[in-house]
C-alpha cells in the first residue's frame, strides 16, 4: 500500500522540487498510456505462485496515529481518493470495505469511480524508494519500451503505475492496474521481477506479498473481505493480452502526482 505502509509518501515531495513549477501549472504529470509493451520474452512474464494476498482501498484508515497509515493517498497520488472520487466502500462512519458482487461488476455500491476500481500494489516503489528509483531502468522489464526508455531520472514519472497484472485463485481469473507499492518492502526486486520460486522479503501481514482492492477481492473470491489468508498466482501482463471483462470498463491513465 503504499500500504501497509511506506513513509516515503510523506518525504518525496522535497526530492520533486524540480517539477513543482510544472506540477502546479498542470496539477499532475501524465504517465504512460496503458498499451501493448513488447517485452524480451514475448510479452510474457514469470508466474509468481501461492502469494499471500491482503486487502486495502483507497480512504482506508489502517493506523490514523501513523504518518502513513492512511490510504487517502497513495505513493504515486498524494491526493488518491480525490482522483479516485472518494471512499472506495462504505462510510461506517469512516472509510470501510464492503463485500463486491458481478452484479454491478464488482464496482462500489456508494460511489462511482473515477478510476479503475480494479487496482492492486506491489512492492516496488520506483518513484519515492531511492534504491527502486536508482535501478528502475536496470530491473524492470519494460524500462526500454516505447513511452518509459529515457524516463529513468524523472521522479514524475512511474514505470510501474498502471501497469496491468494478471491475477489467479482458483478457478477465478481477473486483471488489475498497479496504483500503489506494498506491502512492508518497496525494493524487493528479486520478487517482483524474479521467477516463480522468488518469495516476498516482506514477513508481515502472513508474509504478503500484495494487495488487492475491493473489487479484486470479489471478483477473485477471497475468503475474508479484510483478512491474510487467501493466495493468489500473478504475472504481469501486456495491455494487448487483457481481455475484455470489468477491469477494462474504467482504465486508470493518470500519470504521477506529487
Amino acid at each position: 500500500m503504499v500500504s501497509r505502509k511506506n513513509p516515503l509518501r510523506r518525504v518525496h515531495l522535497a526530492a520533486a522540487s524540480a517539477a513543482a513549477v510544472v506540477l502546479v501549472l498542470t496539477g499532475c504529470i501524465p504517465g504512460p498510456t496503458p498499451g501493448p509493451s513488447p517485452s524480451a520474452s514475448g510479452g510474457k512474464y514469470p508466474w509468481h505462485t501461492g502469494i499471500v494476498a491482503t486487502t486495502f482501498w483507497v480512504g482506508e484508515i489502517f493506523d490514523p496515529n501513523a504518518a502513513d497509515g492512511s490510504q487517502v493517498y497513495s505513493t504515486y497520488d498524494s491526493d488518491w481518493e480525490g482522483s479516485y472520487g472518494g471512499c472506495d466502500g462504505v462510510m461506517a462512519p469512516d472509510c470501510q470495505t464492503e463485500a463486491r458482487t458481478a452484479a454491478n461488476g464488482f464496482k462500489p455500491t456508494a460511489m462511482t469511480p473515477k478510476e479503475n476500481p480494479f487496482y492492486l500494489d506491489l512492492p516496488y516503489d520506483d518513484v519515492n524508494d531511492a534504491k527502486a528509483f536508482a535501478e528502475r531502468a536496470s530491473v524492470i522489464p519494460w524500462a526500454g519500451d516505447t513511452g518509459f526508455a529515457g524516463q529513468e531520472k524523472s521522479r514524475t514519472f512511474s514505470y510501474m503505475k498502471n501497469r496491468w497484472v494478471k491475477v489467479k485463485m482458483g478457478d477465478s481469473v481477473c486483471y488489475g492496474q498497479i496504483e500503489d507499492a506494498g506491502p512492508g518492502q518497496y525494493h524487493d526486486k528479486a520478487y517482483v521481477f524474479g521467477s516463480d520460486d522468488a518469495r516476498p522479503v516482506n514477513k508481515n501481514f502472513n508474509s504478503a506479498g500484495m494487495d488487492v482492492s475491493p473489487a479484486m477481492n470479489g471478483c477473485l473470491g477471497f475468503s475474508e473481505l479484510d483478512g491474510e489468508s487467501d493466495k493468489v498466482d500473478w504475472q504481469f501482463v501486456d495491455f494487448a493480452d487483457v481481455p475484455d471483462g470489468p477491469w477494462k470498463d474504467l482504465v486508470t491513465t493518470s500519470g504521477v502526482r506529487l
